[in-house]
């Protein structure tokens, strides 16, 4: 049997041929389906590994309309040397052949993010996100594409190394109209001309995205304006905090990827309860506060669309003054996308097939 091999070159390739509305149906598609607790999907929680400078995370997913899949992601230690931390995360994700249970493809996961809800400010025009990883470009790509109403965008980051600065030139050149600017974390540099730029930036933002392991709030709920939109994509561990518990109790409604993986029962060493998400376990939250990405639209089958559903989506905005939504991530997005992205690639022909992989029986 043949094995399909997708660098991140080649993953890059594929992806340019998905539109948005193609990559926003996967998506919904993936969360209705969780939201409604089908059967067709079995998602194990995540396994962690610690290494020398990494914790490595293995996550095995099935979705029985799309496939099997287990993504592997190792992050960086906090006391990672930089070299290691600038470098990113590295991530694969393997594909199964269903028939014969045979590994068909190894994709090379780095740049495959899943995507998240859109803020709710229909003309947003500052935009704000912290960090500089695949998560962030990802995520500025879709809101940025979105809204075009946005005219600026700025960028914080714990140090300016090279990926913040390709991440500038990749998005100034793809939105030229938009004004994009960097700068650092107040805990870079630990100025007070660093924190004032910080905050005025927090400040006058419409939303903010944020991809931190930072284990302390990365700004004060009352420099967010009200009607802001916030992204929490980056903390999974109960110590980790991007927000504090007061901006999370002004939302009143958090919306999530998934109620059980933002608020896990999971036995760890000493047999001991533990949650994910360390925000909302601060803030006492329980799942009647939160709301699932697949509860907030309908399937239309006739224009084969995705409409939200306005029921839901009022109670949100009128629970709070801003709308947060939290994703520690759920395995079915990375099985849904991996899989999509390598039956494209055999389509188009693109990746290296290695023949004779497996032995035949």
């Amino acid at each position: 049997m043949s094995l399909l091999v997708l660098s991140a070159a080649d993953v890059a390739k594929v992806t340019a041929t998905f539109s948005p509305d193609e990559l926003v149906s996967l998506m919904a598609n993936v969360f209705s389906k969780l939201s409604e607790r089908r059967r067709e999907i079995s998602q194990p929680h995540r396994v962690s590994v610690d290494m020398h400078h990494h914790t490595s995370l293995f996550m095995p997913c099935r979705m029985s309309s799309a496939g099997t899949t287990m993504k592997v992601v190792s992050v960086p230690m906090s006391d990672a040397p930089k070299e290691i931390k600038e470098k990113g995360l590295p991530a694969t994700t393997i594909v199964l052949d269903e028939q014969y249970g045979r590994v068909k493809a190894v994709v090379n996961a780095r740049r495959l993010t899943a995507l998240r809800n859109a803020a709710e400010d229909a003309t947003p025009r500052h935009l704000l996100a912290v960090g500089a990883g695949a998560q962030i470009q990802a995520h500025l790509a879709l809101f940025l594409t979105a809204y075009p109403s946005i005219e600026t965008c700025t960028i914080f980051n714990r140090s300016r190394n090279a990926r913040l600065e390709t991440l500038r030139e990749l998005l100034q050149s793809t939105f030229p109209a938009v004004k994009l600017s960097t700068g650092l974390l107040p805990c870079a540099t630990g100025s007070k001309e660093t924190e004032e730029i910080f905050h005025e930036a927090v400040k006058r933002s419409n939303i903010i995205i944020t991809a931190t392991s930072s284990t302390r709030p990365l700004f004060p709920s009352k420099l967010v304006q009200k009607g802001t939109h916030l992204c929490l994509i980056g903390s999974y561990k109960p110590e980790m905090h991007e927000i504090d518990t007061e901006l999370i109790k002004r939302a009143g409604i958090i919306i999530v990827d998934q109620k059980t993986a933002c608020l896990i029962i999971a036995l760890t060493e000493n047999c001991l309860l533990q949650q994910e998400a360390g925000e909302l376990i601060d803030a006492e939250l329980s799942e009647v506060d939160l709301v699932e990405l697949g509860e907030l639209f309908d399937y239309n089958a006739k224009d084969d669309t995705w409409l939200p559903r306005e029921g839901p989506i009022e109670d949100i905005q009128t629970a709070g003054d801003v709308t947060i939504f939290k994703s520690v991530g759920v395995g079915v997005q990375d099985a849904a996308i991996a899989c999509a992205v390598v039956k494209r690639a055999m389509k188009e022909k693109i990746g290296v097939m290695i023949e004779d992989y497996d032995e035949d029986d």
